[in-house]
């Protein structure tokens, strides 16, 4: 068992001739008494101020461990949403490049349809011009001086199933 002030102060010497002075030794060991409590007060607060730091550095184990694992949540929900995101980019341009090959396909279409309605166009304006180039010749030969090409009937050219 340790020594305790009380101890000190209680504890009696026994007398011998040419011994110590006694008003000494009793002063000395009331100083070796204050001295001793207040190293014995340092030391309780030190073990209180060491529990209180134990206990700090046990919070931030905790804390760092919840860091860690806080860290390695974000860094995979920061990978499944970069992943997402890709998946979600091929997406939108494959979405994007079917959009354009559907315009470009229709374009291409109205295109065709749209040479189709001017050589359409063109063919009937050929027969226009046939027929009316007959009509205006027949015209010219009804009204020219020579009776002879009066007297013929006129010629009705079928320009509809030229090319």
């Amino acid at each position: 068992m340790p020594l305790t002030p009380l101890d000190i102060y209680n504890k009696e010497f026994r007398r011998a001739l040419r011994g110590y002075h006694e008003d000494e030794v009793n002063e000395f060991l009331d100083e070796v008494v204050r001295d001793y409590e207040a190293v014995l007060r340092e030391n309780d607060e030190m073990k209180q101020q060491l529990a209180g730091i134990n206990e700090r550095v046990e919070q931030y184990k905790k804390l760092e461990e919840s860091v860690k694992n806080a860290l390695i949540v974000a860094q995979a929900t920061a990978d499944e949403v970069r992943q997402a995101a890709r998946k979600e980019a091929e997406l939108i341009v494959r979405e994007a490049e079917a959009k354009a090959q559907a315009l470009i396909e229709a374009a291409e279409r109205r295109v065709r349809e749209q040479e189709e309605q001017l050589e359409a166009l063109r063919r009937e304006w050929d027969i226009f011009r046939a027929r009316m180039r007959s009509m205006l010749q027949t015209q010219l030969a009804l009204l020219s001086d020579d009776p002879a090409p009066a007297s013929r009937t006129p010629q009705v050219v079928d320009l509809t199933d030229q090319p």
